[in-house]
């Protein structure tokens, strides 16, 4: 399983919190690259255990705070 921006940038409109079986569902009916869908196949599924956002399933996943981006500057 390998997550990238690109490929975790699908899941970022996703109705969260969602189990896996949502977010698989919700990759096919937008139509987000297999890889997006192979990745969320890949997560071990516990119990109806949700996710509460992108975070959950790719930790790595960048934040605001991540981006060196001053507003105020311009």
């Amino acid at each position: 399983m390998y997550w990238t921006l690109e490929l975790a940038s699908y899941l970022s409109d996703a109705p969260w919190p969602a189990t896996r079986d949502e977010l698989i569902d919700y990759a096919i009916r937008t139509g987000a690259p297999l890889e997006v869908v192979e990745n969320l196949q890949a997560i071990e599924e516990e119990e109806e255990e949700t996710y509460e956002s992108i975070e959950e399933i790719w930790p790595d996943y960048p934040s605001e705070e991540d981006f060196l981006w001053n507003e105020e500057e311009y």
